[in-house]
């Protein structure tokens, strides 16, 4: 028979593996409220969503044929979602490193945690809350710390200006407040 039809059993999963980067792993800070919903998340999936796709399946199972049984395929493919998220959520917080703003309470320099106020130098006013990237959330101005607004903004002080290299050219960035909140 041809070696084409032939299929060698073989160590593969379903994803390739990946080499480790050198060094040591980056930094994965997080805000303690951050921290709170990945591990809410990761239970939600042990305690409540994996045991229950894995009852529809062994059902499923149960049934008989199994090649043309939706429920079975599916819920073998739902199952194989899930755990690859649990590995991933696992692997995160295993590297995580909580940091709780409130800690530079007081401070009127910009660390991880802040929440700052600055004005463009185009007029344009915002409000960002620097947190880890697992917490990002551009649209109510929580973004990353290792995102290039924070990195500008990281270790100056309000009242400062700093720049901002864009696409469109050099952005000034006044800084005009600088608190630690809570993250929520």
């Amino acid at each position: 028979m041809n070696k084409a039809f032939v299929r060698e059993d073989s160590d593969d999963d379903d994803e390739p593996e990946l080499p480790e980067p050198a060094g040591p792993p980056p930094r994965n800070y997080i805000t303690p409220a951050g921290h709170a919903r990945m591990k809410a998340a990761l239970l939600q999936l042990l305690d409540v969503e994996r045991p229950e796709v894995v009852r529809i399946v062994s059902w499923a199972a149960s049934n008989g044929d199994r090649s043309e049984n939706g429920d079975y395929l599916y819920g073998k493919k739902r199952l194989r979602e899930i755990d690859r998220r649990i590995r991933f959520l696992t692997r995160r917080l295993d590297r995580a490193e909580v940091v709780d703003p409130l800690q530079q309470a007081g401070n009127d320099q910009v660390f991880f945690g802040a929440t700052v106020h600055y004005l463009q130098s185009d007029g344009v006013e915002r409000t960002v809350t620097i947190v880890g990237v697992d917490e990002v959330d551009p649209l109510n101005g929580r973004i990353s710390w290792i995102s290039p607004v924070a990195k500008a903004l990281i270790k100056a002080r309000e009242g400062d200006t700093v720049t901002l290299m864009t696409p469109a050219g050099r952005l000034g960035l006044e800084i005009l407040d600088v608190r630690y909140v809570p993250a929520g």
